[in-house]
């Protein structure tokens, strides 16, 4: 199992204690550029895909975390397509 594939499966496991910076990090490592900050959110992108991710301290709300990663599922779903075509 990849860092990438770790962090995101912690994320699964515990959507209550997830900070910021650590929602940052796995995106950048999935491929995301942050398009927009200096507000309460933060825009980031890759290709077509927009994901943004409110700046809660301490712990973002799970409610959150998990449009995060039905997000990130959509687009491993489509890479997975993509991979078979």
């Amino acid at each position: 199992m990849s860092k990438k594939e770790k962090a995101v499966a912690k994320l699964r496991q515990n959507p209550k204690h997830v900070r910021f910076d650590e929602i940052e990090t796995i995106l950048y490592r999935l491929g995301f550029e942050k398009r927009q900050d200096g507000t309460s959110h933060a825009t980031f992108t890759m290709g077509s895909h927009l994901i943004r991710v409110p700046k809660r301290k301490p712990f973002v709300k799970p409610v959150y975390i998990k449009m995060l990663l039905e997000e990130l599922d959509k687009i491993q779903e489509l890479e997975d397509l993509d991979d078979e075509v």
